[in-house]
């Protein structure tokens, strides 16, 4: 009898390789349907993320133009003026100099008449002369009665008395010639002279005028043109760096494109509470007289150094309650809020005179909701103003 035949495992394989390849498209399906989305979520995620985090430009603070470099308005003056003036009374005779006239010390100016000063002197000769008749007769009579007395022809008090009178007419003599003295140096100021040599540049008088002695009426004004007295006031910043002998260029509307070289002669040795700034003398050389006194110049100083003050871009600052400040990223792209101290304002740029440094990145039109601690995103790299 034949054995009976084992079951045939063809249809077990064929319905596992069925749903196998179900299985296969299945998750091939779920894969192409859900990837996408599941990608797209993603970068939507991280888009807002990223949107989320402020993006700020920033820019890097520049050492502005030092003060040495910047001419600073000065006066020009005479090396040495004074106003001429009358000392003796009575009606300009002639006068030999006028506006413009070079003259040297002790020539004469002018010459007044003094009909009055005159008479005084008259009569302050007459006066000598008198006290000097009445000295002699006391002189006589003391010594007659001195020798009287040594015979006991004449008291003790009579010969004190005649000594004493010849004392007191020779005091009398003695002002009387004081009087004449005085009156002899006040005629010598009838003639008018120049004290030192320089340059007449006024004349305020003329023949036949009446003069009045301390009336205040100024003749003629002397000045010493040469060498220049420039007086400048430096700024604070720049005051510590002025010493005696330091060079400087001068320039003068009236000589465009000229620079004259000037030295510093002295300073106020202290600041002017009004201005803050340091009154500073120089000295220049006028011998062929083209600088005119009194002229407006300008000065630069050539020879200085001073540390140059930061400036930032007027547009990096936030107006705060408790005060001007920029906002700074860090190392961790994180903002810090700085309290500044302005310097001059340029208009587009502004001094910083505290609260920054060099290396600082320093937000551009920082959004007045910006607040320490928040992270940003720089959108370009940090650049200099003088890049921009």
């Amino acid at each position: 009898m034949n054995a009976p035949l084992a079951p045939s495992p063809a249809p077990s394989v064929r319905l596992l390789r069925v749903l196998a390849v179900t299985l296969v498209i299945l998750l091939a399906g779920l894969v192409l349907g859900f990837a996408p989305r599941w990608l797209a979520r993603r970068a939507l995620a991280q888009t807002t993320k990223t949107l989320d985090v402020t993006t700020v430009a920033v820019v890097s603070p520049v050492p502005g133009q030092g003060n040495s470099g910047v001419p600073l308005p000065a006066e020009v003056q005479a090396y040495v003026e004074a106003p001429i003036y009358a000392r003796a009374s009575g009606y300009l005779k002639r006068w030999l100099v006028d506006i413009g006239a070079q003259v040297k010390a002790g020539q004469l100016l002018a010459e007044i008449d003094t009909p009055e000063l005159d008479q005084q002197l008259a009569q302050a000769r007459a006066e000598v002369a008198q006290n000097q008749a009445a000295l002699d007769l006391a002189k006589i009579t003391a010594a007659r009665w001195t020798d009287l007395l040594k015979t006991a022809s004449v008291s003790e008090q009579e010969t004190a008395e005649k000594l004493s009178d010849q004392e007191l007419k020779q005091a009398n003599l003695d002002a009387a010639q004081a009087n004449l003295h005085r009156l002899q140096e006040m005629k010598g100021f009838a003639s008018v002279t120049a004290p030192f040599d320089g340059t007449i540049t006024m004349r305020q008088t003329d023949v036949g005028q009446l003069i009045a002695a301390g009336s205040g009426r100024e003749l003629f004004h002397l000045a010493q043109l040469n060498p220049l007295r420039v007086y400048v006031r430096v700024p604070q910043n720049l005051a510590p760096a002025i010493q005696p002998g330091q060079t400087a260029d001068l320039t003068l509307d009236q000589l465009p494109g000229r620079k004259i070289a000037a030295k510093v002669v002295r300073t106020a040795g202290a600041m002017d509470p009004a201005s803050r700034t340091l009154l500073t003398e120089l000295e220049v050389d006028n011998a062929s007289g083209e600088i005119l006194s009194g002229s407006y110049a300008q000065v630069r100083f050539t020879d200085i150094t001073a540390n140059p003050v930061l400036t930032l871009s007027a547009n990096t600052l936030l107006f705060r309650s408790e005060g001007i400040c920029v906002g700074v990223v860090d190392t961790n792209n994180q903002v810090e809020l700085r309290t500044v101290k302005l310097g001059r304002d340029f208009g587009q740029t502004v001094e910083i005179l505290q609260g920054i440094t060099a290396t600082d990145r320093v937000i551009i039109n920082p959004p007045d909701s910006l607040a320490g601690g928040l992270t940003v995103q720089i959108v370009e790299p940090a650049k200099t103003m003088a890049a921009k």
